[in-house]
């Protein structure tokens, strides 16, 4: 820098008179390249600065998150629940996002028990609703989503679901965006209605429940459960190394939409142990701690897949879901199982090193 006669970066910028460019264009490999508009330099108008040096305006006092803490406060200094409705717009993006941070600030990455915060919002929300929210929060929203919604979810659960005089069939229509749930890592999410291309690309640990997909969905998923109530667009499940994804195929052609290149679609029983016992027994067996159903992703599908579609019902009051619940016997043989090929084989390694472990632990 100094032989070139600079004394800081920011001299450095646009100076593209200092470029030494002989050795490279009379190289055989660029004879006749052209790179004039490449190193083009703008005049830059007077007063315009071209390196940063201004303090950019984000706009972020304005955030709908700044009166979410303050009506949260009492859960964030003591733990409260506390309930809170608002209405919420467009211009209202990555709703729930400095709350998380604000409850990361405090409580770790454990955040607060579960619905300790719930929102209740009424409208159209803004992209990146429900963005990175935390253990603790619940988001439920009486409208609809752009894109992005839970992008980053990291342990609160969303519920959308469109108003109860909304004329739309719900499981016709678009509730949620494009890219939702891209990278969440856990958490729950419930939606009355079709979502856009690409949902839960590289979803690496949430659960969702969605009644229609677009092209793309569960892209990339490395962990995770998605439940698809409704059709689905092309290449679903390309790249998908890891999580479970139940899919209603009520017309057997499922498999022609599907990217099977790394998974394999297997029927669901249907009868299991652990779902004899809900039913003879009643209530909750994850609640419970009678069933794992979530860590033993080999086992327990027919129990797994109906526990999410209750809790569907119970937050957003499908009638899609009351119909497959009605009619369960008719209804279960119709879902697919789609199981990426690789994520198997580990869950079952990882199984049988359990199982000799705790065999030779009681053996010795």
């Amino acid at each position: 820098m100094a032989q070139l006669g600079f004394r800081t970066f920011n001299e450095m910028i646009g100076r593209r008179d200092k470029l030494n460019m002989r050795s490279a264009i009379d190289h055989w490999k660029a004879k006749g390249l052209d790179y004039s508009r490449v190193l083009h330099q703008p005049e830059a108008e007077p007063g315009v600065s071209v390196f940063n040096n201004e303090t950019q305006d984000h706009g972020l006092d304005k955030a709908l998150d700044n009166k979410l803490i303050e009506q949260a406060r009492p859960a964030l200094e003591r733990g409260e629940a506390v309930k809170i409705e608002t209405p919420v717009n467009n211009v209202n993006r990555t709703v729930g996002a400095m709350l998380s941070g604000r409850i990361a600030e405090r409580y770790g990455l454990e955040g607060l028990p579960d619905d300790t915060i719930h929102i209740k919002l009424k409208g159209v929300a803004g992209q990146s609703f429900g963005t990175w929210v935390t253990h603790g929060v619940t988001l439920e929203l009486e409208g609809e989503g752009n894109d992005y919604v839970g992008k980053g979810l990291s342990g609160g659960r969303l519920i959308v679901y469109p108003p109860e005089d909304c004329p739309i069939v719900p499981q016709e229509n678009i509730i949620v965006g494009n890219t939702v749930l891209y990278g969440a890592i856990s958490g729950e999410c419930y939606f009355r209605g079709v979502a856009g291309e690409r949902f839960a690309v590289r979803n690496s640990g949430a659960s969702a429940v969605i009644e229609g997909v677009g092209d793309h969905g569960c892209e990339y998923m490395t962990g995770g459960i998605v439940v698809v109530l409704g059709n689905t667009g092309r290449n679903f499940a390309a790249g998908m190394s890891g999580g479970i994804a139940y899919v209603i195929d009520e017309n057997n052609d499922f498999k022609d939409r599907c990217n099977l290149a790394m998974v394999d679609l297997e029927p669901i029983p249907e009868e299991d142990e652990a779902l004899e016992v809900l039913d003879h027994q009643g209530g909750d067996l994850e609640t419970h701690g009678k069933v794992d159903i979530r860590a033993d992703m080999t086992r327990y599908d027919a129990l797994r897949l109906r526990h999410l579609i209750e809790k569907h019902l119970k937050y957003t009051g499908s009638s899609v879901a009351q119909m497959i619940l009605d009619h369960w016997d008719d209804y279960l043989p119709k879902f697919v199982k789609v199981m990426p090929v690789d994520y198997r084989r580990a869950l079952e390694e990882m199984k049988q090193a359990q199982s000799e472990h705790l065999a030779a632990a009681a053996s010795g």
